[in-house]
């Protein structure tokens, strides 16, 4: 998902990225705000709150929040950037990990402005922060049709649906942008899982789309347990083995002995009288697959002879 919130007109750098020139030019800008500031002696109101909310974007740069927070919540009294810093102020709250305060200045932009995207994206984001997934879907619903030709939107409400295991909605969404698919490697992967979660055998297309330009073990893994689930025994076997061949010996999703377990149930399940499924499946349990149910599950499979299930239903009594 695109994480992050979106920043209003004002350029917005992370500090973690800010050069030593972006220091001194915001330096300097803070310093400009508060010179005229005092040279207005903050009397006229209407006039000042310009300046604060300058000087509160001045720190915002900067990463210093707590003094961005006493300069935007001046300027968010009244005038032209009572929006703006509002908004800003629920940047501000996002960061620092006050989810709840964060939705609260947005909430309140969207009173006053009820289409107000980048407001829509943020609370929509924050929600999903909350752990109120619902919620985020029916505001990126909201965003998705104010801007219906926007990908990161897209993409980020198909991202939501799949997380609501709204598989269908999910997929339509993505098909509507069919230039998003053609271009963006993260709509074809979320397109690919989302066809894989519908059970459609056309999932392992978009998985090798996707791996022609792209490499990534989990995913591989993936495409390879598709291929299992079509009965394309031969093409499963050939990518659980260029997985387990590229795998780190220290991962953990998927780890070596799971991909292990996968080829044996493979050569199990397509040919049980052939011993390659043995080897693989004592490898795995050597290298620590201790999944009981799943080596129950295969050792009740129909498609294997009686030698190869007693050899499994021993494995499964030595267990730790």
């Amino acid at each position: 998902m695109r994480t992050g919130l979106p920043a209003t007109p004002v350029t917005v750098i992370p500090p973690a990225t800010a050069t030593p020139a972006t220091v001194v030019r915001v330096l300097t800008l803070v310093a400009a705000a508060l010179f005229f500031c005092q040279a207005l002696s903050c009397r006229s109101f209407g006039a000042s709150v310009e300046e604060y909310y300058s000087i509160g974007m001045a720190y915002f740069e900067m990463g210093k929040y707590e003094e961005a927070e006493r300069w935007l919540s001046r300027a968010r009294s009244a005038g032209r950037t009572r929006i703006a810093s509002e908004y800003n102020l629920g940047r501000i709250a996002f960061e620092t990990g006050r989810y709840e305060d964060a939705a609260d200045h947005f909430e309140t932009v969207l009173n006053e402005d009820p289409d107000n995207v980048m407001a829509l994206r943020a609370l929509a984001y924050t929600r999903i922060k909350t752990g109120e997934i619902e919620e985020a879907g029916i505001l990126y619903g909201r965003v998705t049709a104010l801007v219906p030709d926007n990908a990161d939107d897209g993409y980020n409400h198909a991202l939501v649906l799949f997380a609501m295991e709204k598989y269908t909605a999910a997929e339509e969404l993505l098909l509507s942008r069919p230039h998003a698919l053609e271009t963006s490697r993260d709509m074809l992967l979320l397109f690919a899982r989302t066809q894989r979660a519908l059970g459609k055998v056309e999932a392992a297309d978009s998985y090798a789309r996707w791996l022609a330009s792209n490499s990534d073990s989990r995913v591989r893994y993936e495409y390879a347990q598709v291929l299992e689930d079509a009965e394309l025994y031969a093409k499963a076997l050939e990518e659980y083995q260029t997985t387990l061949s590229e795998l780190p010996p220290d991962s953990v999703k998927p780890t070596q002995a799971e991909i292990r377990f996968s080829l044996a149930r493979v050569y199990l399940t397509a040919d049980s009288g052939n011993p390659q499924g043995l080897t693989e499946l004592k490898a795995a349990v050597e290298g620590g697959f201790a999944d009981r149910e799943a080596l129950e599950t295969l050792s009740l499979d129909g498609r294997l002879d009686e030698t190869s299930r007693a050899e499994i239903q021993e494995l499964i009594k030595n267990l730790p």
